[in-house]
């Protein structure tokens, strides 16, 4: 076997560990929102991941203001992450893991349709065939006219939407803004609207809830590290695929723990969600196809506070 061809099983190895990581944080937020609402688990889960970001921050030893450059992009992304969390959260809390991931997985699909107008990204017949494909994926996963939606599903919908735009917009100012407030504006902003949210939705946590609430940071940045290790062992056009085995681990996570089962129109739509997403990485893997490459450089994941983008934690690893 080759070098690279060594360094890309080892680096998909990694991104399905990651993936796998990622499913057990999204176990321990199912599990906890049958009793606490996003909003408590969110502050929460911010006011347990801070010391860990403070330690990253740390690494980025520029003397530089944390200003925004680009303040209003800065906020709308803010916004997007909050409302991301908060979606994400209540849907896990209210349907079947598998379903969740399925409607996550939209998420490429409309980072492509999104780079258009906000990258100038120029994309052309056949990446728009596996945009509707997708699309239509998803209208089989949801079935309207058949089965009840209810707001878990629109919640779903949106937290692919929203993450979608907040990696859009970090893809936009990226190249100007620093990591560190691309980083932090989101963890401050959670913080702040989900304190206020939290006196009408309190609950008092036991302390074996609290070490659930730990879990949850914690493994959104083990995750979010994992991922940063299989990106820098290997090519994207390998690595990224690896992202959706987190339908594999909600399927016996949920089958295991909720007893929860796949019907046909989820496997059938996620299939198709899934099949259009890995053609529009290999569309945007080829040389000349893709200007800015946005489904790749999103790295899959929907961003939200517990687990935050992992291209923005390298950059700052990296003093960038």
């Amino acid at each position: 076997m080759s070098t690279q061809g060594g360094n890309n099983m080892r680096a998909a190895l990694v991104m399905l560990g990651a993936m796998g990581v990622f499913a057990t944080h999204d176990v321990v937020v199912k599990a906890l929102g049958a009793t606490y609402s996003p909003a408590q688990l969110l502050f929460f889960g911010s006011l347990l991941g801070f010391p860990i970001v403070a330690v990253i921050l740390l690494n980025d030893r520029r003397h530089e203001s944390l200003r925004a450059r680009h303040p209003g992009w800065v906020m709308l992304r803010t916004a997007c992450a909050i409302v991301t969390g908060v979606s994400a959260f209540y849907a896990f809390s209210n349907l079947p893991l598998a379903q969740v991931y399925a409607i996550l997985f939209s998420m490429p699909l409309l980072v492509t349709i999104l780079a258009i107008p906000m990258l100038g990204e120029k994309v052309r017949l056949r990446r728009w065939a596996a945009v509707v494909t997708g699309l239509v994926g998803v209208m089989i996963v949801l079935r309207p006219g058949q089965a009840d939606l209810s707001l878990g599903h629109l919640a779903a919908l949106v937290a692919a939407l929203t993450s979608a735009a907040a990696s859009v917009i970090a893809r936009k100012i990226g190249k100007d803004e620093r990591s560190v407030v691309l980083l932090l504006y989101p963890m401050v902003g959670n913080f702040l609207v989900m304190g206020a949210a939290l006196p009408f939705v309190y609950v008092p946590m036991p302390i074996e809830d609290l070490g659930l609430m730990s879990i949850i940071a914690v493994f959104g940045l083990i995750g979010a590290f994992l991922m940063i290790l299989a990106y820098r062992e290997g090519e994207a056009v390998i690595v990224a695929p690896m992202q959706y085995s987190q339908i594999l681990w909600a399927t016996g996570y949920g089958y295991a723990l909720f007893n929860e089962h796949l019907d046909g129109p989820t496997v059938l739509g996620a299939a198709v969600i899934i099949a259009s997403g890995i053609y529009i990485v290999l569309r945007e893997a080829r040389p000349g196809t893709s200007g800015n490459r946005p489904v790749l450089e999103t790295r899959g994941r929907a961003e939200t506070v517990t687990a935050p983008r992992s291209s923005i934690l390298q950059r700052i690893l990296s003093n960038r």
